[in-house]
């Protein structure tokens, strides 16, 4: 392989300072996941993850699952490399051993699932099983390059998501935890990482799936699968854990469906769920038969029933979270552990398995769901492939905060004021900026924050935000039916200074993917009245429970975020001038979109979202638009009614 990576250079051997010269060509490669869903792109330079994103955010298409060509272009861009230059493209699974499991299935429930086998044959066969001819011919579409050169990869999709949250990680050894719905085969793994080699030890297989598990019963309270899982999350909270209600619901499921061992695997009874060959995650009658109510629809109104049956699923994969975690360090004996798969964005559990306090750290892969397959399968190439050695040199982790998307220019961002004649003051000392936006901010304003590179990722984390006071009690509200036009239930979480965060939250390492939840400091709590758990959602919603009101939901906990001075310089300063200004070292920090649509990724997008909610200001990069400022806006409200839930 050595051979392939150098290039010799001719030099004068007459020349003082030369002798020869070998030149090491740096080594690019190119990760993918498509095709299931949250499709994204990713490329590395010698191991560096240098860019990283999701289709989504350029095609705007929510959750978008086609082939990432806009990502794939971006990411070529940023590296500044063509097809060509690259050493491999990494696809994030192996889809012949995914349809050996389809087939397998099929056969195995057979004559069960021949709807669902005539619907899925023809995309397998035209799409997935001649997958190398068809990224070959989508590459293509990007730029010519010489087949003859291309190299493609395909590491199993789990190995994919170990690789995600290992390599990056500031760990020299560490179990590896994988939960997710499915990739090939495999549900579940826990590996050992150990300098460049993942070594897996034990894997569950489907259909016995702790994400199929959180998925059907996301199903069964009315949300999206693959989408509103951490809608079930938030709505958990508002379940009463001291009712009979919600305990014999932990029964049913604990009985009926889901038989949990000691080290965390766990076998479903079929016999309830539709998934593994039907249209449908769960057989809707014998659900109902168990609990006692029917599916509820998306847009039918929540009631305690359906929030204890959120809590109950909740502290069901508490405990498998919990066991596994535990069988992992076990089988493994490291103090460090990485997580990554959908089930590793359960910022709830993650936060128990924090306090549980089996391992001394913890990493969690910020796009721990398909998306960042695309990084795991070029690092796994990079690293088991190629077999490069691991360099473990940074203080946090390898994802640079997650910033890995586009950035925009000044050059970029003023054919956008002119496009739409906005009204735009021009900052050219970020702290006065800092400063008038504290104030704006101190004073009830929602801002809308774009700056720097995009977030990789679910989460926006201080680049693609929306930002308001924490301490202002409508806040939530607010935010919820004026701006993102979404649910009023769902929490918002709180952006605080690393340095300050165990003045807020009982919290006492980093978080800054907002992947944990911790509860807000017993000192800034207020106590709930007697009947708290008999009054009405709406009424618990907006009981106002701390002095930090709109980010503390209604069990006193909060999804953390840390802010950092080394990876976000501009978000970390504006939490300082409002805490100059307001003794208040925290703000919301909720993702620049509204209901349905993916997170803005342009100067235009941002300007659009603005314009069309109820944010009062925006700033993009060193500007700032005020809305009474901004001409009309003659686009009608016809917009909202193409909204989608998420």
């Amino acid at each position: 392989m050595i051979t392939d990576q150098i290039r010799f250079i001719s030099i004068d051997l007459c020349h003082p300072c030369f002798s020869q010269i070998a030149y090491f060509a740096p080594m690019y490669i190119l990760g993918i996941s498509a095709f299931y869903h949250d499709s994204a792109a990713a490329i590395l330079k010698d191991g560096e993850i240098i860019a990283a994103a999701q289709e989504e955010r350029f095609s705007r298409k929510k959750h978008d699952a086609g082939f990432p060509s806009k990502a794939v272009a971006y990411c070529l861009q940023e590296a500044n490399v063509t097809i060509d230059q690259l050493e491999a493209v990494v696809f994030y699974d192996k889809p012949l051993l995914k349809f050996e499991r389809l087939l397998e299935t099929y056969y195995a429930f057979a004559p069960k699932g021949f709807a669902s086998f005539l619907m899925a044959m023809p995309v397998w066969l035209n799409e997935k099983l001649f997958l190398k001819k068809k990224i070959r011919d989508e590459l293509k579409k990007i730029q010519l390059y010489d087949k003859k050169k291309l190299k493609l990869l395909f590491p199993e999709h789990h190995l994919s998501h170990a690789a995600s949250a290992f390599y990056p990680s500031s760990f020299e050894g560490a179990a590896i935890l994988t939960i997710d719905g499915v990739g090939e085969w495999a549900t579940t793994t826990i590996c050992k990482g150990n300098g460049k080699n993942i070594e897996i030890l034990k894997q569950l297989n489907f259909p016995n799936s702790v994400g199929l598990l959180y998925s059907a019963f996301t199903y069964y309270l009315g949300f999206k699968v693959n989408s509103g899982e951490y809608k079930l999350m938030g709505l958990a909270p508002y379940g009463d854990p001291d009712a009979e209600q919600t305990n014999q619901f932990v029964t049913i499921i604990k009985e009926k469906l889901v038989k949990i061992y000691d080290d965390g695997s766990i076998y479903l009874s079929q016999q309830y769920f539709n998934y593994a060959v039907g249209l449908r995650m769960v057989k809707d009658q014998k659900f109902e038969s168990l609990f006692g109510f029917k599916r509820r629809g998306e847009e039918e109104e929540l009631t305690q029933q359906h929030c204890n049956l959120a809590l109950a699923i909740q502290q069901v994969t508490e405990e498998i979270v919990l066991k596994l975690t535990a069988h992992a360090k076990e089988i493994t004996g490291a103090k460090n552990i990485c997580l990554s798969g959908g089930v590793a964005l359960n910022c709830v559990a993650n936060g128990k398995l924090q306090n549980a306090g089996i391992f001394d750290n913890i990493f969690i892969q910020p796009a721990s769901g398909d998306a960042g397959g695309s990084v795991g399968a070029a690092l796994a190439a990079h690293h088991i492939y190629f077999e490069k050695q691991r360099s473990v040199s940074y203080a946090m982790d390898a994802m640079k905060g997650s910033y890995l998307g586009p950035s925009f220019t000044t050059e970029e961002i003023e054919p956008v004021i002119k496009q739409y004649k906005a009204v735009a003051t021009a900052f050219n000392n970020s702290d006065e900026l800092n400063q008038t936006v504290a104030t704006y901010l101190s004073n009830g304003n929602v801002i809308g924050w774009f700056q720097g590179r995009m977030e990789f990722g679910p989460r926006a984390l201080g680049n693609r935000s929306i930002i308001a006071d924490p301490r202002n009690p409508e806040m939530q509200k607010k935010l919820n039916l004026k701006i993102k036009y979404r649910e009023g239930f769902r929490p918002f979480a709180p952006a605080v200074l690393a340095e300050d965060v165990q003045q807020y939250f009982e919290l006492s390492s980093a978080s800054p993917y907002m992947l944990l939840v911790q509860p807000v400091k017993k000192d800034l709590q207020n106590p709930v009245p007697a009947n708290y758990h008999q009054l009405s959602l709406t009424d618990k919603l907006y009981f106002q429970r701390s002095s930090l009101p709109a980010v503390t939901h209604i069990d006193y906990s909060a999804r953390v975020q840390t802010v950092h001075q080394e990876t976000n310089p501009p978000f970390h300063s504006l939490i300082e001038a409002f805490k100059q200004q307001t003794d208040c070292a925290v703000l919301i920090n909720t993702s620049f979109n509204v209901r349905g649509e993916p997170v803005v990724c342009t100067p235009q997008e941002a300007y659009q979202c603005f314009m069309r909610t109820e944010m009062d200001y925006l700033v993009i990069e060193n500007y700032l638009f005020s809305k009474q400022e901004q001409p009309e806006w003659k686009e009608k409200d016809d917009w909202k009614k193409k909204l989608i839930t998420d």
